[in-house]
C-alpha cells in the first residue's frame, strides 16, 4: 500500500509538471508560432515517458492489490 502511494504521488506530480496544451486565441498564435520555430520538447518527453511508466505500475499494482487483498 506504500508503494501505492508512492507510485500515486509521483504520478500526480509529473503530470501536473507536464506543460498543458494552449486554448483560446492565445494558444492558436502560439501553436502557429511553434511549428515555425520549434519548441522545446525534451522536458515534457521525458516527462510523458515517466508518468506513462508510472500510470502502467499504478495500474498493475492497484490488479495485484485487489486480487491478494479481497
Amino acid at each position: 500500500m506504500i508503494i501505492q502511494m508512492l507510485i500515486s504521488l509521483g504520478l500526480i506530480s509529473t503530470v501536473l509538471l507536464q506543460s498543458g496544451k494552449s486554448a483560446g486565441m492565445s494558444g492558436a498564435i502560439a501553436g502557429g508560432a511553434e511549428t515555425f520555430f520549434g519548441k522545446k520538447k525534451g522536458i515534457d518527453e521525458l516527462l510523458n515517458k515517466i508518468s506513462a511508466g508510472l500510470a502502467i505500475g499504478f495500474l498493475l499494482l492497484t490488479l495485484i492489490i485487489s486480487i491478494f487483498f479481497k
